[in-house]
Formats: structure tokens, sequence, C-alpha cells
């Protein structure tokens, strides 16, 4: 069975913006072998629940509104755009059902935002005072490079050609469309990107102690624990617009279905609920 991976609709406020973006997540987690499963934003935490519990992965995608700042603890900067309840709550209650079941995650652009305040991190509310232009947009197709940790599982989704080693880092070209970005970490997750012109934070993973975390060696790496370590991932970029184009884009969704993939084996396999007695 094709893993479902849960993408939620990325704002209640804009069905246009709905209509435009959510397709493309949708495409790449097809084309990487998953299947996309909408969510409606006017859902029931019930009917969320429900509907997570069928789902294998989460796929948290770009939004145009922002995180609201009250969620970590900061006063409204006037350039920080309205928040979306409707939207955070989908994410909250979608990361908790993740970290209790041990599924893969994977956040882009506002949803690594929301990724990070979840787990108790802060943002920066404007980015626009910097060097950089990380509202480049979706047409233009790089607008600067990142800095990979070496040593970081982003890092083992790259390829030599299209990230060259550059004084010890990798350097990934990416396209870029925010004017928020991580400040602080949250718990247990750690930087493992930057833009090397201003340093913004492009990319987070969860910390383990082997960075490289493989599915297939999860029972190795689990410490005697029976629940594999959750597979957290987020970058600030759009790989779904660069698809056809990055083999890094490719390889974040496949990586996210692979992952997924075990889940779905075990949904699979498990009997059906019998019948209640009358």
């Amino acid at each position: 069975m094709k893993p479902r991976i849960a993408i939620p609709l990325p704002t209640s406020t804009d069905l246009p913006y709905n209509q435009r973006s959510w397709p493309a997540y949708a495409t790449a987690v097809t084309r990487s072998g998953g299947e996309p499963v909408a969510i409606d934003l006017s859902s029931t935490p019930a009917q969320l629940n429900g509907l997570a519990a069928t789902c294998d992965g989460i796929l948290l995608p770009g939004s145009p509104a922002d995180v609201d700042p009250a969620l970590y603890g900061a006063e409204r900067d006037p350039a920080s755009a309205p928040a979306d309840p409707a939207r955070e709550a989908v994410d909250y209650l979608l990361l908790d059902h993740a970290a209790k079941f041990s599924k893969p995650v994977l956040g882009i652009c506002f949803g690594v935002q929301s990724l990070n305040v979840w787990r108790g991190g802060s943002l920066i509310q404007d980015l626009t005072p910097l060097p950089v232009n990380h509202e480049a947009g979706s047409k233009v197709a790089i607008a600067h490079s990142a800095l990979v940790a070496p040593n970081s599982l982003l890092a083992s989704l790259l390829t030599p050609e299209e990230a060259p080693e550059s004084n010890g880092f990798l350097r990934l070209p990416i396209n870029t469309s925010h004017h928020q970005s991580i400040a602080a970490p949250g718990d247990g997750l750690r930087i493992v990107a930057r833009c090397p012109d201003d340093g913004v934070i492009e990319a987070v993973e969860l910390d383990h102690d082997d960075s490289v975390f493989h599915v297939e060696h999860s029972a190795e790496h689990s410490s005697g624990s029976s629940t594999p370590r959750q597979f957290l991932l987020g970058v600030q970029w759009h790989p779904e617009r660069s698809f056809d184009i990055s083999p890094a884009s490719r390889a974040l969704f496949q990586r996210l279905v692979s992952e997924a993939q075990p889940s779905a084996d075990a949904r699979t396999a498990s009997p059906s609920p019998s019948p209640q007695a009358p």
C-alpha cells in the first residue's frame, strides 16, 4: 500500500491560494510514491484524529499567514501577517499525533516555522532589513544558497553535483519565498543549514545522536526501545517548486514517503476491528 501523507490546506482564509499551492505538494508526494491526503482546516478534532490515524506521514506546507507571536511569547511586529488559528490548530494536532506514533514529518516554509514553535522555539518576525532577498518568490528558481552541515540527515540527501563542498559545508542552491525565519530552535531541533550571506536558518532536524537516521536501522539505533526514532525535518525553502530541476528537492519528498512506508505496511497488516456485539 502506498503511504498516505497528510497535507493540511495551507490557509483557512484564502481559497485561491490553496487552489494554486496545495496541488504542487500533492503532486510531489504522488510522484514520490505516496498518496496525498488533503486535511480540511474546518474539521473537528475528532475528525482530524480519525483521519490522522489513516495517514502514515505528515507534510506541513507553506502559508501566507504567520505564526501567532503569542505562541512563542513575543509581541506582534507590525510587519507580521495575520495569524491563522485554524491552520495552527491542525498543525499542532497532526504534530502531536506524529510524535505519539513516531510518524515522519516534513515541514516546508511556514511548516518549518510552525513545527519550530510547536517544539518551543521562536521566530524572527521580519527579515526585511537583512541583505538577502528571502522574499524572492516562486518565479525565481534560485534565490541564494544554503550551507548544509555535512553530518546531517539533510546532507545525506544531497549529491556532490548539486551541493558541492565549500569550506566544510555543502552549498545547496535554493529558492526562497518568506519574510520570517527561525530565531531559536525548538526543543530537540538542531540547525543544519544557514544562508551564508546573513546567517538566516534554512533547515532544522531532530537532533539524534546519529543524525543520519534510516528506518531500516531503527531497531539498531533505538537503544533497546521498540519505538523507532522519528523522522523530523524542516526546510525554509520550497522543494515542491523545484521538484523537476533539483535532485535534493525530489530526495526530500522521496525520503518522507520511504519513512512513512513502515506505518503503511503495519496499517495494511492490521486486522479490521471486529464488529461490536449488540
